[in-house]
This record gives C-alpha cells, sequence and structure tokens, in this order.
C-alpha cells in the first residue's frame, strides 16, 4: 500500500470518528436540551396557557414581589392543594371547573386562603375555557413566585400545610 492510499485512510478514519462524536453530542443535547425546551414552548403557546396568563394572572399573578402584595393565592398554590385531593386528571379538572364556576366558602379546599382574601367573586367564563385552563395546569409545570418556597416552608413550620378542609 503506498503512502498515497495510507493518507486517504487515515483521513477517512479521522472523518469519521469525528463524525460519530458529533452525533452522539447532537443526540445527548437533544435529548436533554431540545425536547423540554420544545414542549414547554409548545405548552406556554397553548390556549389554555394563553387563557389562564390573561384571565386568572390578573389575580392570581405569579409575579408579585413578595407574599403580602397578592390579592389571591398564587395558581401553583392552587394547583398543589387540588392535586393533593384530586389524582386524576378527569376529576383535578372538574374540581377546578366546579370551584371556578362556582366559588362558595363552603366548597373551598383553601381555606386559609379564603380567610385571607375571601371567596373568589363569581366569574363569566365559559365552561370549555376552564376546562382548558385546568387541563393546562394539571398537565404542566406552573408559573412559582419567587417567594413561595419559602412561604411554603413557613406553612409547614407553623403546621398549616397539613390542614384538611371537610366536604
Amino acid at each position: 500500500m503506498n503512502t498515497f492510499s495510507k493518507q486517504i485512510i487515515a483521513i477517512f478514519t479521522v472523518i469519521i470518528a469525528l463524525t460519530s462524536c458529533k452525533n452522539t453530542t447532537q443526540k445527548k443535547e437533544n435529548n436533554t436540551q431540545t425536547k423540554p425546551i420544545e414542549a414547554t414552548q409548545t405548552a406556554n403557546n397553548s390556549e389554555g396557557y394563553q387563557l389562564l396568563k390573561t384571565t386568572c394572572y390578573a389575580c392570581h399573578n405569579p409575579n408579585t414581589k413578595n407574599h403580602d402584595n397578592i390579592i389571591a393565592p398564587p395558581m401553583i398554590a392552587v394547583k398543589k392543594m387540588y392535586s393533593m385531593r384530586y389524582n386524576t386528571k378527569d376529576t383535578f379538572v372538574n374540581a377546578i371547573v366546579s370551584w371556578a364556576s362556582n366559588p362558595k366558602e363552603e366548597n373551598s379546599l383553601m381555606k386559609g386562603a379564603v380567610n385571607r382574601f375571601k371567596v373568589m367573586p363569581k366569574q363569566g367564563f365559559k365552561k370549555e375555557d376552564l376546562t382548558k385552563i385546568a387541563t393546562y395546569i394539571y398537565e404542566n409545570k406552573i408559573e412559582t413566585p419567587s417567594w413561595f418556597a419559602e412561604h411554603e416552608k413557613q406553612m409547614r413550620s407553623n403546621g398549616m400545610m397539613n390542614m384538611k378542609s371537610k366536604n
């Protein structure tokens, strides 16, 4: 085998090695970064998310600076409370739709929130819109206020996180 043939074989070997390494890196990056970002972008562009932002976040705003500045519990608190009581998508969605359609103090799961903020005023939401919102909340990660983790910790230490409501 002459020198030229050896050089060609060496070049092809290097190219194949570099190409296979690059493909492995791209696959890892695609699996860990691209797909979650795409899923989040799709979810944030969904009708349920848009309705949540334009209707619910008027009061349940995740961007409040602290717990003292809120006018309703953050939606992450609502999701956590309802998720503890309703562990399937259908029961969760139905419970949120039922509450938001006709909020009454005696039907509230969030007694502390009702004590602090009073009962949510009845809104004129369409049932189909509430279903989209509740489905989005159930299926997706919800925006969390920066102060919420500390508030939860404080609530737990005060023994308030384990309070159960009666139906």
